[in-house]
């Protein structure tokens, strides 16, 4: 059975950092893209980055490049989310995704079936 369990999220203040982390299980981490998704209020959950848990290639959306870093560690079968440089733009629920997926199709998000419960991140002064 696969399963997904995000943590890390919680309040920050513009120009902060956190790290999300997310723990699989119940398949082989090896060979699966992993990603992370948010979702605000009112608006379509998106992509935000993903990585081959195979090679490491990783990807990002435009509006976190170089603010946001994913990573993998795959002895702990975990999946990181460095963000730095919070803006409260960046406030959502953040949920990570796992599936056989091809690489460069990491953004939709109807090709995953296996998701998390999700974490709030909340960037606010």
């Amino acid at each position: 059975q696969v399963r997904l369990v995000e943590s890390g999220g919680g309040l920050v203040q513009p120009g902060g950092s956190l790290r999300l982390s997310c723990a699989a299980s119940g398949f082989t981490f090896r060979s699966y893209v992993i990603s992370w998704f948010r979702q605000a209020p009112g608006k379509e959950r998106e992509g935000v980055s993903g990585i081959s848990t195979s090679d490491g290639s990783t990807y990002y959306a435009d509006s976190v490049k170089g603010r946001f870093t994913i990573s993998r560690d795959n002895a702990k079968n975990t999946v990181y989310l460095q963000m730095n440089s919070l803006e409260p733009e960046d406030t959502a629920v953040y949920y990570c995704a796992a599936d056989n997926v091809v690489p460069s199709n990491w953004y939709h998000r109807v090709l995953y079936d296996y998701w998390g419960q999700g974490t709030q991140v909340t960037v606010s002064s």
